[in-house]
Protein backbone atom coordinates (compact mmCIF):
# COMPACT_ATOMS: atom_id res chain seq x y z
CA UNK A 1 0.00 0.00 0.00
CA UNK A 2 1.33 3.55 -0.68
CA UNK A 3 -0.36 6.97 -0.48
CA UNK A 4 -0.63 8.31 -4.31
CA UNK A 5 1.66 11.50 -5.35
CA UNK A 6 0.83 13.82 -8.14
CA UNK A 7 4.00 15.86 -10.23
CA UNK A 8 1.36 19.21 -8.94
CA UNK A 9 -2.30 20.18 -7.21
CA UNK A 10 -4.60 17.71 -7.91
CA UNK A 11 -8.50 18.20 -8.23
CA UNK A 12 -10.39 18.50 -5.06
CA UNK A 13 -12.21 15.33 -6.13
CA UNK A 14 -8.49 13.92 -6.21
CA UNK A 15 -7.49 15.33 -2.89
CA UNK A 16 -8.44 11.96 -0.84
CA UNK A 17 -7.94 9.06 -2.61
CA UNK A 18 -5.96 7.76 0.28
CA UNK A 19 -3.96 4.49 -0.25
CA UNK A 20 -3.57 2.24 -3.25
CA UNK A 21 -2.77 -1.20 -3.86
CA UNK A 22 -1.82 -1.27 -7.91
CA UNK A 23 1.32 0.11 -9.95
CA UNK A 24 1.34 2.56 -12.83
CA UNK A 25 3.73 1.43 -15.66
CA UNK A 26 3.87 3.68 -18.52
CA UNK A 27 5.75 2.91 -21.74
CA UNK A 28 6.70 5.99 -23.20
CA UNK A 29 8.34 7.11 -26.68
CA UNK A 30 7.60 8.45 -29.80
CA UNK A 31 5.18 7.64 -32.71
CA UNK A 32 6.54 4.16 -34.48
CA UNK A 33 8.38 2.99 -32.04
CA UNK A 34 6.99 -0.46 -31.28
CA UNK A 35 4.84 1.21 -27.37
CA UNK A 36 1.88 -1.02 -28.58
CA UNK A 37 3.62 -3.84 -29.35
CA UNK A 38 5.62 -3.87 -26.15
CA UNK A 39 2.34 -3.21 -23.99
CA UNK A 40 0.77 -6.25 -25.58
CA UNK A 41 3.11 -8.14 -24.70
CA UNK A 42 3.92 -7.16 -21.38
CA UNK A 43 -0.22 -7.75 -20.15
CA UNK A 44 0.41 -11.01 -21.88
CA UNK A 45 3.10 -11.53 -18.88
CA UNK A 46 2.04 -9.73 -16.43
CA UNK A 47 -1.98 -11.39 -16.74
CA UNK A 48 0.06 -14.86 -16.96
CA UNK A 49 1.68 -13.96 -13.33
CA UNK A 50 -1.74 -13.81 -12.27
CA UNK A 51 -1.54 -10.27 -12.34
CA UNK A 52 -4.84 -8.16 -12.93
CA UNK A 53 -4.51 -5.66 -15.86
CA UNK A 54 -5.51 -2.26 -17.18
CA UNK A 55 -4.66 -1.19 -20.27
CA UNK A 56 -4.91 3.03 -20.98
CA UNK A 57 -3.55 5.36 -23.33
CA UNK A 58 -4.52 8.69 -24.93
CA UNK A 59 -7.30 9.47 -26.53
CA UNK A 60 -9.20 6.89 -24.85
CA UNK A 61 -11.55 8.36 -22.93
CA UNK A 62 -15.21 8.52 -22.90
CA UNK A 63 -15.20 12.14 -22.61
CA UNK A 64 -13.04 13.23 -25.23
CA UNK A 65 -11.49 10.66 -27.48
CA UNK A 66 -13.53 10.34 -30.00
CA UNK A 67 -13.75 14.18 -30.14
CA UNK A 68 -10.16 14.73 -30.30
CA UNK A 69 -10.15 11.19 -33.12
CA UNK A 70 -12.96 13.68 -35.35
CA UNK A 71 -11.00 17.23 -34.82
CA UNK A 72 -7.70 15.80 -35.77
CA UNK A 73 -9.26 13.95 -39.34
CA UNK A 74 -10.40 17.47 -39.83
CA UNK A 75 -7.17 19.23 -38.96
CA UNK A 76 -9.96 21.92 -37.77
CA UNK A 77 -8.07 22.97 -33.98
CA UNK A 78 -5.95 25.41 -33.39
CA UNK A 79 -2.74 24.40 -31.02
CA UNK A 80 -3.94 25.78 -27.56
CA UNK A 81 -7.29 24.23 -28.08
CA UNK A 82 -5.76 21.13 -29.02
CA UNK A 83 -3.38 20.77 -26.17
CA UNK A 84 -5.94 21.73 -23.77
CA UNK A 85 -8.50 19.14 -25.20
CA UNK A 86 -6.03 16.38 -24.65
CA UNK A 87 -5.72 17.18 -21.26
CA UNK A 88 -9.04 17.13 -20.68
CA UNK A 89 -9.15 13.42 -22.10
CA UNK A 90 -6.03 12.80 -20.02
CA UNK A 91 -7.94 14.17 -16.96
CA UNK A 92 -10.93 11.78 -17.73
CA UNK A 93 -8.71 9.22 -17.83
CA UNK A 94 -6.92 9.71 -14.63
CA UNK A 95 -10.30 10.03 -12.83
CA UNK A 96 -12.15 7.46 -14.72
CA UNK A 97 -9.98 4.63 -15.34
CA UNK A 98 -6.24 5.30 -13.36
CA UNK A 99 -7.00 5.78 -9.62
CA UNK A 100 -10.11 3.38 -9.25
CA UNK A 101 -8.01 1.11 -10.59
CA UNK A 102 -4.98 1.73 -8.51
CA UNK A 103 -7.48 1.54 -5.92
CA UNK A 104 -8.36 -1.80 -6.53
CA UNK A 105 -5.39 -2.87 -6.81
CA UNK A 106 -4.66 -3.32 -10.32
CA UNK A 107 -1.32 -2.81 -12.66
CA UNK A 108 -2.03 -0.16 -15.11
CA UNK A 109 -0.36 -0.40 -18.47
CA UNK A 110 -0.19 3.09 -19.77
CA UNK A 111 0.71 3.18 -23.65
CA UNK A 112 1.65 7.01 -23.38
CA UNK A 113 1.46 9.66 -20.86
CA UNK A 114 1.49 13.19 -20.28
CA UNK A 115 5.29 13.05 -20.94
CA UNK A 116 4.27 12.38 -24.84
CA UNK A 117 1.56 15.19 -24.55
CA UNK A 118 4.19 18.36 -22.98
CA UNK A 119 6.89 17.02 -26.10
CA UNK A 120 4.26 17.56 -28.71
CA UNK A 121 2.91 20.60 -27.19
CA UNK A 122 6.51 22.01 -26.90
CA UNK A 123 7.61 21.53 -30.20
CA UNK A 124 4.37 23.74 -31.34
CA UNK A 125 5.32 26.60 -28.95
CA UNK A 126 3.89 25.79 -25.98
CA UNK A 127 5.56 27.38 -22.85
CA UNK A 128 7.43 24.28 -21.34
CA UNK A 129 6.62 25.23 -17.89
CA UNK A 130 2.80 26.12 -18.58
CA UNK A 131 1.77 22.71 -20.13
CA UNK A 132 4.00 20.86 -17.10
CA UNK A 133 1.91 23.32 -15.01
CA UNK A 134 -1.57 21.93 -17.02
CA UNK A 135 -0.79 18.00 -16.72
CA UNK A 136 0.20 18.59 -12.57
CA UNK A 137 -2.87 16.45 -11.29
CA UNK A 138 -1.22 13.45 -13.22
CA UNK A 139 0.01 10.69 -10.68
CA UNK A 140 3.46 9.81 -10.68
CA UNK A 141 3.71 6.34 -12.24
CA UNK A 142 5.96 3.76 -10.65
CA UNK A 143 7.91 3.11 -13.54
CA UNK A 144 8.46 4.84 -16.76
CA UNK A 145 10.07 3.25 -19.45
CA UNK A 146 11.19 4.95 -22.32
CA UNK A 147 11.94 3.25 -25.56
CA UNK A 148 14.41 5.56 -26.99
CA UNK A 149 15.42 5.33 -30.97
CA UNK A 150 17.31 7.41 -33.07
CA UNK A 151 15.33 9.22 -35.99
CA UNK A 152 17.00 7.20 -38.88
CA UNK A 153 16.06 3.95 -37.50
CA UNK A 154 12.63 5.45 -36.85
CA UNK A 155 12.35 6.16 -40.46
CA UNK A 156 13.86 2.76 -41.41
CA UNK A 157 11.01 1.20 -38.98
CA UNK A 158 8.53 2.83 -40.77
CA UNK A 159 9.02 2.04 -44.38
CA UNK A 160 9.85 -1.63 -43.63
CA UNK A 161 6.51 -1.29 -41.71
CA UNK A 162 4.75 -0.59 -44.79
CA UNK A 163 2.79 1.90 -42.86
CA UNK A 164 3.58 5.41 -44.77
CA UNK A 165 3.93 8.49 -42.93
CA UNK A 166 1.04 9.98 -40.86
CA UNK A 167 0.13 13.60 -41.71
CA UNK A 168 0.17 14.10 -37.51
CA UNK A 169 2.99 11.98 -37.02
CA UNK A 170 4.93 13.94 -39.65
CA UNK A 171 4.04 17.26 -37.93
CA UNK A 172 2.53 18.34 -41.14
CA UNK A 173 0.57 20.76 -39.31
CA UNK A 174 4.07 22.63 -38.70
CA UNK A 175 5.26 22.89 -42.38
CA UNK A 176 8.39 21.71 -41.35
CA UNK A 177 9.81 20.36 -44.75
CA UNK A 178 8.58 19.98 -48.46
CA UNK A 179 7.03 17.14 -48.55
CA UNK A 180 6.13 14.73 -45.83
CA UNK A 181 9.07 12.49 -45.47
CA UNK A 182 11.26 15.53 -45.00
CA UNK A 183 8.67 17.02 -42.46
CA UNK A 184 8.52 13.44 -40.39
CA UNK A 185 12.32 13.50 -39.90
CA UNK A 186 12.46 17.01 -38.59
CA UNK A 187 8.91 16.48 -36.40
CA UNK A 188 10.31 13.03 -34.67
CA UNK A 189 13.91 14.62 -34.34
CA UNK A 190 12.30 17.65 -32.46
CA UNK A 191 10.03 15.09 -30.66
CA UNK A 192 13.18 13.09 -30.00
CA UNK A 193 15.04 16.00 -28.10
CA UNK A 194 12.13 16.95 -26.19
CA UNK A 195 11.99 13.07 -24.71
CA UNK A 196 15.51 13.27 -24.41
CA UNK A 197 15.28 16.31 -22.03
CA UNK A 198 13.24 14.80 -19.82
CA UNK A 199 15.08 11.68 -19.02
CA UNK A 200 16.50 12.70 -15.79
CA UNK A 201 13.45 15.10 -15.24
CA UNK A 202 10.98 12.65 -14.60
CA UNK A 203 13.55 9.59 -14.25
CA UNK A 204 12.98 7.83 -17.13
CA UNK A 205 14.34 4.23 -17.30
CA UNK A 206 16.13 3.70 -20.71
CA UNK A 207 15.22 1.00 -23.08
CA UNK A 208 17.26 1.09 -26.48
CA UNK A 209 14.26 -0.23 -28.72
CA UNK A 210 16.85 0.07 -31.94
CA UNK A 211 16.85 -3.82 -31.23
CA UNK A 212 14.89 -6.87 -32.20
CA UNK A 213 11.23 -6.65 -30.41
CA UNK A 214 12.17 -9.89 -28.37
CA UNK A 215 15.41 -8.20 -26.65
CA UNK A 216 12.86 -5.31 -26.18
CA UNK A 217 10.31 -7.04 -24.69
CA UNK A 218 13.32 -9.24 -21.85
CA UNK A 219 14.64 -5.29 -20.79
CA UNK A 220 11.18 -4.62 -19.95
CA UNK A 221 9.83 -7.70 -18.12
CA UNK A 222 13.37 -7.19 -16.22
CA UNK A 223 12.97 -3.76 -15.56
CA UNK A 224 9.19 -4.69 -14.46
CA UNK A 225 9.58 -7.54 -12.52
CA UNK A 226 13.14 -5.82 -10.44
CA UNK A 227 10.04 -3.25 -9.22
CA UNK A 228 7.58 -5.12 -8.45
CA UNK A 229 9.65 -8.02 -6.31
CA UNK A 230 11.33 -4.59 -4.57
CA UNK A 231 7.53 -3.52 -3.65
Amino acid sequence: MRRLTFYGDPPSNLLNVGEVRGKLIVVEGTDGVGRSTQIATLRRWLESRGSAVIETGFTRSALAGKGIKQAKRGHTLGSITLFLYYATDFADIVEGQIIPGLRSGYIILADRYIYSAIARAVVRGADPQWIRDVYGFAPIPDKVLYLKIGVNALIERTINAGRGFNYWESGMDLRLGNDMFDSFREYQSRLLRQFDSMVGEYGFQVIDADRPADEVADDLRLAIDGMLSAS
